[in-house]
Order: structure tokens, then sequence, then C-alpha cells
């Protein structure tokens, strides 16, 4: 999976997630936290969604490396690799 497809991936998430977000403008390297209003919950919910659709478990410990797009991509391209870039 490129880095595009990943990141792509997060962003159907957040989509997912905060419907009402606007991510037409989103910055690939400032928190999503700051920039789409996400609460805890909303970035559980992430988290959550990693695990259901991908089977990528992320570390409590590990959560700060989803802080922004551009950390998501670092982090995750990893993980997809390892998995194969599996199909939902």
């Amino acid at each position: 999976m490129t880095d595009s497809e990943v990141r792509q991936v997060v962003v159907d998430i957040i989509e997912i997630i905060a419907p009402d977000a606007d991510l037409s403008n989103i910055k690939d390297d400032v928190r999503l936290r700051d920039q789409l209003e996400l609460d805890s919950m909303d970035f559980l919910d992430i988290v959550m969604e990693l695990r259901k659709r991908y089977k990528i478990e992320v570390p409590k410990e590990e959560y700060q490396e989803l802080a922004s797009l551009d950390s998501c991509v670092a982090y995750l391209g990893p993980k997809f690799q390892a998995i194969g870039a599996g199909a939902e």
C-alpha cells in the first residue's frame, strides 16, 4: 500500500467517525485533533476502525503515532505492508 493509499484510508475512517468534519483542506503535518476538533472518543473510534477493518492493532502507548496524517502514514505504512494491505 502506497503512502497516498494509507493517507486515504485514514481520511476515509475520519469521514465515517466525524461526518461533519471538513476534510478538504486537511494538513498532513498538523495534529488531527487540532484541525478537526476530534475528541478522545473520536480518536478511539479511529483506532477501533483500524482494528475492525484491517486487523491493525495500535497499542495505547503508541496512540501518539497517529497524531497527524504524516505520522499516521509513517506508523501505519509498515503495518499495512506486514498484513499485505488487506481488503476491507
